[in-house]
């Protein structure tokens, strides 16, 4: 993957890209959510890590691309405002599980550790730690 197909990657999960008749828009990490669907798809998770992986030494400069700032800000923010809040539209409306929401959360932690990592200027090796470490049990 490279920069560019890492961003558009992250704009797509985080609904923050222009094709919003794209399948990628429509199924990623914010669109499976709105409307929901009762599933969760673990690889936009899996996909939003790998984008964060490559996008990794832009975080080591002065300016970050606002795209990447505003898709990972999106994720997180709207995600957690739509799957976890007890107000948000999923739970008003009792369209997802406590498994599904502990899930989410979790993924969300994930995605907005990694980024305030390499925002702080830890570096990868601490901001995949967590992650690269969960994925050695499952393979």
């Amino acid at each position: 993957m490279t920069k560019e197909e890492a961003i558009e990657e992250l704009m797509y999960q985080g609904c923050n890209h222009d094709n919003i008749d794209s399948e990628r828009w429509e199924n990623g990490f914010l669109g499976q959510l709105r409307p929901f669907k009762k599933v969760l798809h673990e690889e936009n998770y899996h996909l939003i890590m790998q984008a964060l992986k490559v996008l990794a030494p832009e975080f080591e400069k002065d300016f970050v691309d606002r795209r990447i700032i505003s898709s990972i800000w999106g994720i997180c923010h709207l995600a957690r405002a739509w799957a976890i809040h007890p107000e948000g539209m999923l739970h008003s409306n009792n369209l997802i599980t406590e498994e599904q929401t502990t899930q989410i959360d979790n993924w969300i932690m994930d995605i907005s550790y990694t980024a305030a990592c390499l925002l702080d200027g830890t570096g990868a090796e601490v901001a995949f730690w967590a992650y690269d470490e969960e994925n050695k049990k499952i393979n």
